[in-house]
Protein backbone atom coordinates (compact mmCIF):
# COMPACT_ATOMS: atom_id res chain seq x y z
CA UNK A 1 0.00 0.00 0.00
CA UNK A 2 1.07 3.46 -0.82
CA UNK A 3 0.09 7.12 0.60
CA UNK A 4 1.70 9.16 -1.97
CA UNK A 5 5.34 8.59 -2.51
CA UNK A 6 5.61 7.01 1.11
CA UNK A 7 5.48 3.43 1.17
CA UNK A 8 3.46 1.79 3.95
CA UNK A 9 3.00 -1.90 4.40
CA UNK A 10 -0.41 -3.27 5.60
CA UNK A 11 0.21 -7.02 6.12
CA UNK A 12 -2.13 -9.88 7.33
CA UNK A 13 -0.70 -12.84 9.37
CA UNK A 14 -3.57 -14.90 10.78
CA UNK A 15 -5.92 -13.01 13.13
CA UNK A 16 -3.38 -9.50 13.04
CA UNK A 17 -2.70 -6.84 10.93
CA UNK A 18 0.56 -5.44 10.34
CA UNK A 19 0.85 -1.96 9.42
CA UNK A 20 5.02 -0.84 8.99
CA UNK A 21 5.78 3.04 8.68
CA UNK A 22 9.13 2.87 6.41
CA UNK A 23 9.81 6.48 7.08
CA UNK A 24 7.65 9.66 8.92
CA UNK A 25 4.49 9.95 7.77
CA UNK A 26 2.22 13.35 7.01
CA UNK A 27 -0.99 14.15 8.46
CA UNK A 28 -2.95 13.10 5.83
CA UNK A 29 -1.08 9.66 5.24
CA UNK A 30 -1.73 9.13 8.76
CA UNK A 31 -5.39 10.05 8.37
CA UNK A 32 -5.88 7.57 5.33
CA UNK A 33 -3.86 5.00 7.18
CA UNK A 34 -6.09 5.22 10.25
CA UNK A 35 -9.04 4.93 7.56
CA UNK A 36 -7.76 1.53 6.06
CA UNK A 37 -6.82 -0.08 8.94
CA UNK A 38 -10.15 0.39 10.90
CA UNK A 39 -11.94 -0.86 7.46
CA UNK A 40 -9.64 -3.86 6.68
CA UNK A 41 -9.79 -5.20 10.51
CA UNK A 42 -13.87 -5.39 9.55
CA UNK A 43 -12.81 -6.99 6.34
CA UNK A 44 -10.68 -9.44 7.47
CA UNK A 45 -12.02 -9.83 10.84
CA UNK A 46 -8.78 -9.00 12.84
CA UNK A 47 -8.67 -9.26 15.94
CA UNK A 48 -5.57 -7.66 16.45
CA UNK A 49 -3.24 -4.73 14.92
CA UNK A 50 0.41 -4.53 15.42
CA UNK A 51 1.55 -0.90 14.37
CA UNK A 52 5.48 -1.06 13.56
CA UNK A 53 6.92 2.68 14.17
CA UNK A 54 10.99 1.45 14.38
CA UNK A 55 11.57 3.58 11.08
CA UNK A 56 9.79 6.52 12.71
CA UNK A 57 12.13 9.22 14.15
CA UNK A 58 9.97 11.91 14.85
CA UNK A 59 6.27 11.34 16.09
CA UNK A 60 4.94 14.44 16.15
CA UNK A 61 1.58 15.11 18.63
CA UNK A 62 -0.70 14.52 16.03
CA UNK A 63 0.82 11.25 14.56
CA UNK A 64 0.59 10.02 18.70
CA UNK A 65 -3.06 11.47 18.77
CA UNK A 66 -3.82 9.41 15.33
CA UNK A 67 -2.20 6.31 16.75
CA UNK A 68 -4.87 6.70 20.37
CA UNK A 69 -7.43 7.18 17.89
CA UNK A 70 -6.32 3.70 15.63
CA UNK A 71 -6.59 1.71 19.11
CA UNK A 72 -9.79 3.31 19.99
CA UNK A 73 -11.31 2.39 16.74
CA UNK A 74 -9.82 -0.85 16.27
CA UNK A 75 -11.20 -1.82 20.37
CA UNK A 76 -14.47 -0.44 19.43
CA UNK A 77 -14.57 -3.13 16.61
CA UNK A 78 -13.25 -6.05 18.18
CA UNK A 79 -9.16 -5.42 17.78
CA UNK A 80 -6.40 -5.03 20.15
CA UNK A 81 -3.89 -2.77 19.09
CA UNK A 82 0.02 -2.57 20.33
CA UNK A 83 2.38 -0.25 18.80
CA UNK A 84 6.14 -1.65 18.89
CA UNK A 85 9.61 -0.15 17.54
CA UNK A 86 9.05 3.40 19.38
CA UNK A 87 12.85 4.11 19.07
CA UNK A 88 14.73 5.67 22.34
CA UNK A 89 14.70 9.17 21.25
CA UNK A 90 11.06 8.79 20.23
CA UNK A 91 9.77 7.48 23.28
CA UNK A 92 12.34 10.92 25.56
CA UNK A 93 10.82 13.04 23.72
CA UNK A 94 7.09 11.80 24.08
CA UNK A 95 7.78 11.85 27.94
CA UNK A 96 9.22 15.31 27.53
CA UNK A 97 6.67 16.47 25.75
CA UNK A 98 3.93 14.88 27.92
CA UNK A 99 3.10 12.82 24.71
CA UNK A 100 2.37 9.97 26.09
CA UNK A 101 0.24 6.97 24.27
CA UNK A 102 -2.05 6.93 26.89
CA UNK A 103 -3.65 3.30 26.67
CA UNK A 104 -2.43 1.35 23.54
CA UNK A 105 0.35 -1.18 24.86
CA UNK A 106 3.51 -0.78 23.69
CA UNK A 107 6.16 -3.60 22.87
CA UNK A 108 9.98 -3.56 21.84
CA UNK A 109 9.65 -5.38 18.68
CA UNK A 110 7.47 -7.20 16.23
CA UNK A 111 7.65 -10.58 18.04
CA UNK A 112 6.86 -8.96 21.63
CA UNK A 113 4.23 -7.10 20.06
CA UNK A 114 2.64 -10.43 18.40
CA UNK A 115 3.39 -12.25 21.40
CA UNK A 116 1.92 -9.88 23.50
CA UNK A 117 -1.33 -10.28 21.07
CA UNK A 118 -1.49 -13.71 21.17
CA UNK A 119 -1.02 -14.11 25.27
CA UNK A 120 -3.66 -11.21 25.41
CA UNK A 121 -6.47 -12.63 23.08
CA UNK A 122 -5.52 -15.91 24.53
CA UNK A 123 -6.68 -14.05 27.94
CA UNK A 124 -3.15 -15.67 29.71
CA UNK A 125 -1.28 -12.63 30.31
CA UNK A 126 -0.38 -12.17 33.47
CA UNK A 127 -0.35 -8.07 34.32
CA UNK A 128 1.97 -6.54 31.72
CA UNK A 129 5.72 -8.72 32.41
CA UNK A 130 5.13 -10.21 29.24
CA UNK A 131 5.23 -13.54 31.37
CA UNK A 132 1.93 -16.10 31.38
CA UNK A 133 0.81 -17.34 34.82
CA UNK A 134 2.85 -20.03 34.34
CA UNK A 135 5.84 -18.03 34.38
CA UNK A 136 7.11 -18.71 30.81
CA UNK A 137 7.96 -15.42 28.81
CA UNK A 138 4.68 -15.01 26.06
CA UNK A 139 7.06 -15.12 23.41
CA UNK A 140 8.41 -18.63 24.50
CA UNK A 141 5.20 -19.92 24.54
CA UNK A 142 4.26 -19.29 20.82
CA UNK A 143 6.69 -21.58 20.51
CA UNK A 144 9.32 -19.31 18.70
CA UNK A 145 12.70 -21.26 16.75
CA UNK A 146 15.63 -20.14 19.22
CA UNK A 147 13.38 -18.97 21.94
CA UNK A 148 13.43 -22.20 23.67
CA UNK A 149 9.66 -23.15 22.83
CA UNK A 150 8.76 -25.88 21.10
CA UNK A 151 8.88 -25.97 17.54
Amino acid sequence: MTYGTTPISILRQGPYLIASFHTALDDAELTQLRRDLVEQIGRYRSRGVVIDVAAVDVLDSFGTKTLREIAEMARLRGALTVVVGIAPEVAFTMVQLGQGLGFPAARLDLEDGLAYLDASLNGSLDGSSGTHANGRRADRARGRPGTGGAG
